[in-house]
């Protein structure tokens, strides 16, 4: 009988050279290339002499592509440039990438954080001439257009060894806790403030230090216009006073943070007569139901009680927003005596949007169920939070806090790398440009090639089924059409 086995007549054997395990570095470099990362990256950082020396930029701009590419330490960011051999002949060893790393003090960070602002700009300013323009977000079926929202959070990463700075935190783990900033528009994420295990989800130093950042890499043109989203980190006087405050002559600045219900805020939820409240809606502009405990279904509701609570002491023209539902059988023990009293969980939303329609005005902010969604989307940045810990921020790979310091910045880079490389090249592949890490690393980074040479050129091979090898290619043209450096 003929054997039917997948290995039948199968050999094994290691005979075949200029094969390229993971082809997707190409987009990765070619986006850097063009942008001119690493020459500006060496300018800033410390150089050096001899016959032996590597230069530093062109280190952190591989470390940031082994990064983006799935590496979580030196070593295996090492390891993986054995994949781009035939392309990147001479690969930095992981003590090089550690000494570059030490190299990374504060006043060089400070550098490239400059440099990243400069680059920042460029690039925003390809994604206006790009087909489709800038990317204005869509809450509700609604378009902010001109609206540059910038969503702050903090998040824990865990370690299970005593690193320098890991603490206790707040939820009983073990760790550090960053505190980082991303803009909505473009997915990137524009500053990460490494901090201790056990410091404070809402202080307010770390929030007005990640806010400065943010505010030095966005490249807001004249006249401008930004939303600041918080969660309930942001309630405090100090830092609400600190965002009010952003507002200068050449931007505006709105925004929507949580807020901790106390007694007033009840008495005022209570004056509330019934026919003010109204349905909650979802992003896509749907009414915001959910399955109730019994087999029917529950209506989230929102009203506004600015009206009704004395906010003396707080920002000029603070609003509140509330929304209740009706508390599952979870929340019941989390209940205050006054929601157990009404039977409705009560949430507020604080904002200084006014609620005329004038040139800062976001569009639908006189509707308390449109302040209540915008509030509602910052859930998003918890996606952007599990994508950069899955791309170097989820391990911190030394003991000493330097170093991870440093770490965190060629995160920020290989961030920044990944992001640009979607908006410029995948911006009408909408599967791709929105992909989880590990997803565009299965689709596309992760796609192996052959490389070749002929007549004076060279040619990376991709198996032409490949679903995404049109995607591929394209993206490749794209990155060969974009300007040189200046």
């Amino acid at each position: 009988m003929q054997s039917t086995q997948w290995d039948h007549r199968l050999a094994v054997r290691a005979d075949v050279k200029n094969l390229v395990g993971q082809a997707g570095i190409v987009l990765l470099r070619k986006v850097a290339d063009r942008l001119g990362l690493a020459r500006a990256l060496a300018a800033v950082l410390p150089a050096g002499s001899g016959p032996g020396w590597r230069d530093r930029g062109l280190a952190l701009v591989q470390l940031a592509c082994a990064i983006a590419l799935g590496a979580t330490n030196l070593l295996e960011a090492e390891h993986l440039q054995f994949h781009w051999r035939p392309l990147f002949p001479s690969p930095v060893s992981d003590s090089t990438l550690r000494r570059t790393l030490e190299a990374i003090d504060a006043p060089v960070a400070a550098r490239i954080e400059r440099v990243r602002a400069a680059i920042r700009r460029v690039v925003w300013t390809w994604l206006t001439l790009r087909p489709g323009g800038f990317p204005w977000i869509q809450v509700a079926g609604r378009v902010l257009t001109g609206w540059y929202v910038l969503d702050l959070d903090a998040t824990i990463v865990p370690c299970t060894s005593k690193k320098e700075g890991a603490a206790g935190t707040y939820k009983g783990s073990f760790g550090h806790m960053p505190l980082g900033a991303w803009v909505a528009n473009t997915r990137e994420c524009v500053a990460m403030l490494l901090r201790p295990g056990n410091a404070a989800p809402n202080d307010i130093a770390d929030h007005k230090t990640v806010l400065a950042a943010s505010l030095r890499q966005i490249p807001l043109p004249l006249w401008s216009k930004l939303l600041v989203r918080i969660d309930g980190a942001a309630f405090s006087h100090g830092l609400l006073d600190h965002l009010q405050a952003l507002t200068t002559t050449r931007r505006r600045v709105r925004f929507v943070t949580g807020w901790a219900i106390n007694q007033a805020d009840e008495q005022a939820i209570a004056l509330l007569p019934r026919h003010v409240w109204t349905a909650a809606l979802r992003q896509d502009g749907s009414i915001h139901e959910i399955k109730a405990e019994d087999g029917g279904t529950v209506t989230y509701q929102v009203a506004e009680i600015t009206g009704l609570r004395d906010l003396s002491g707080w920002p000029t023209g603070l609003r509140l927003i509330v929304r209740r539902v009706k508390p599952s059988r979870r929340d019941s023990k989390k209940l205050t005596a006054f929601e157990k009293h009404t039977g409705w969980r009560y949430q507020i939303v604080a904002t200084n949007i006014p609620a005329h329609q004038g040139l800062c005005a976001v569009p639908g902010s006189g509707q308390a169920w449109f302040l209540d969604a915008l509030y509602r989307d910052h859930a998003e940045v918890e996606d952007r939070v599990k994508a950069i810990k899955r791309v170097g921020l989820g391990l911190l790979p030394s003991k000493s806090w330097q170093v991870n310091t440093a770490w965190v910045v060629a995160s920020t880079l290989a961030a920044d790398l990944d992001a640009w490389t979607r908006l410029l090249l995948l911006h009408d592949e909408p599967e791709l440009a929105g992909a989880e890490p590990a997803t565009i690393r299965r689709k596309l980074y992760h796609l192996p090639a052959r490389l070749t040479a002929h007549a004076r050129r060279r040619t990376l091979h991709l198996d032409r089924q490949w679903p995404w090898a049109a995607a591929f290619t394209t993206a490749w043209q794209r990155a060969t059409e974009l300007p040189a450096p200046a």
